[in-house]
């Protein structure tokens, strides 16, 4: 939800308290292409190789906190070989919250194609048993499909500030029209018996549907990036994003009977079901806020979609 900051408007302070931390003069060059919140630059450290900047206005008291968060993540998985760039420091301004990584000299994905979601399949098994910061993204999931509170349920769950802005914003999707009204009554109806989730072991990056933060060379993916919002639970959550981004294409018809059969045997059918309830729930969520409104009757005819191939394998 932190929307990016351009070069231009980017206050001088930010650049002197990156310089500070990493100990090297840094120059901006170019806004980097991709990604659905901008923000990120391509910058010059003096004497050293280039980096990305990415600086976002604080927008909670716990965002500094969230941003180590991570920062530690990240640290942890680039240890067991996942391709995510290293982070080469994070800071905070009265303003602004930032953090440096490397820059790979690769392009992002214009697209996901067959080829790249069964690189993506694999790269999210890396993920398996990682869990290593408790920013719980499946009772996440489960409150946001159930429409239930943590404390009504039992679940002992402490949301972050943007999770609890994004629930309630979802909260009022039933108000936009008729058609998403229904589609919301349906995926709460039918995850209304699912019981909380019990603790899963898993890192989730949570948002590796977004070609944007796929950097691929020669037809292979390189990096992952953006991971800002990884936490913990089953890596299902992320194979789920992929298969709600698969029916904007014809041609992943395929590879999408290949991630419900993994989803399915990680998390079973009531498991599924929450998963994708939840990304339906976020896919109406963001044009919504966003006042996309000819996106919105796309959106809900793919969440029918992924109701009704879900059913069927049950």
């Amino acid at each position: 939800m932190n929307q990016g900051t351009d070069p231009e408007e980017l206050p001088t302070e930010v650049l002197d308290d990156v310089a500070d931390v990493v100990g090297a003069e840094v120059t901006l060059l170019t806004r980097l292409p991709g990604g659905v919140n901008g923000g990120a630059m391509r910058v010059q450290l003096a004497g050293r190789a280039d980096a990305v900047l990415k600086a976002a206005p604080r927008a909670h008291p716990d965002h500094l906190d969230e941003t180590l968060r991570a920062q530690r993540v990240v640290e942890h998985m680039r240890g067991r070989g996942y391709p995510t760039p290293a982070w080469l420091g994070v800071g905070a301004t009265a303003t602004h919250v930032w953090h440096l990584m490397d820059f790979v000299d690769a392009a992002p994905a214009p697209e996901l194609t067959p080829s790249l979601v069964e690189q993506l399949m694999e790269i999210i098994e890396l993920q398996a048993g990682q869990a290593s910061e408790p920013y719980d993204h499946l009772s996440y999931a489960w409150l946001v499909a159930t429409g239930r509170e943590s404390a009504a349920a039992g679940l002992d769950f402490n949301e972050t500030p943007e999770q609890s802005l994004l629930r309630q914003s979802v909260a009022g999707l039933s108000g936009y029209s008729s058609a998403v009204s229904a589609l919301v009554e349906r995926l709460r109806l039918v995850c209304a018996d699912v019981p909380p989730p019990r603790e899963a072991p898993d890192m989730v990056h949570a948002d590796l549907a977004t070609p944007g933060n796929v950097l691929v060379r020669d037809g292979a993916v390189v990096a992952v990036v953006d991971i800002g919002n990884a936490g913990s639970g089953t890596r299902a959550t992320d194979l789920t994003t992929l298969v709600c981004y698969t029916f904007q294409d014809p041609q992943l018809d395929g590879v999408r009977r290949r991630l419900w059969a993994r989803i399915l045997d990680l998390v079973g059918w009531e498991g599924a079901l929450v998963l994708a309830a939840s990304q339906i729930l976020h896919m109406l969520e963001v044009p919504i806020r966003h006042g996309r409104h000819d996106a919105v009757p796309g959106v809900v005819k793919r969440g029918y979609r992924a109701l009704d191939e879900l059913n069927a394998l049950r």
